[in-house]
């Protein structure tokens, strides 16, 4: 993708993967707080968890997901069904990727791991 805006520091990474831990919003709640802490990322504001139990289709059912940063936001979208996560870190400050995955990869005791940084 092309930097239109070279002036603003952006950093944008996508983990996704399966996990084998059971899935809450504690646990969700813990994984902000821990991937924050792992990043030095400030939050401002507590996060939004929604269910989304009973809504859509079967294979959609989980959590959608987010916390709100003083650089931006961390997302996060649970598969319940699937086993299956995906995480969006998107900061306007620089973090350590290799960090990121680890620790997301370790929490969510992921089987199988993808991640892209754009």
């Amino acid at each position: 993708m092309k930097n239109i805006a070279p002036d603003i520091t952006r950093q944008r990474l996508v983990i996704e993967g399966f996990f084998i831990i059971p899935i809450n919003q504690k646990e969700i709640l813990a994984f902000f707080k821990g991937i924050t802490k792992e990043l030095k990322l400030k939050t401002y504001g507590k996060p939004t968890i929604h269910a989304t139990s009973n809504k859509g289709k079967s294979i959609n059912q989980g959590f959608d997901a987010f916390v709100p940063l003083i650089d931006s936001g961390i997302a996060l979208y649970v598969w319940g069904n699937a086993q299956f996560f995906s995480t969006v870190i998107y900061t306007c400050k620089k973090f350590n990727v290799k960090k990121a995955v680890r620790f997301t990869k370790r929490f969510f005791k992921a089987k199988k791991i993808v991640y892209e940084q754009f």
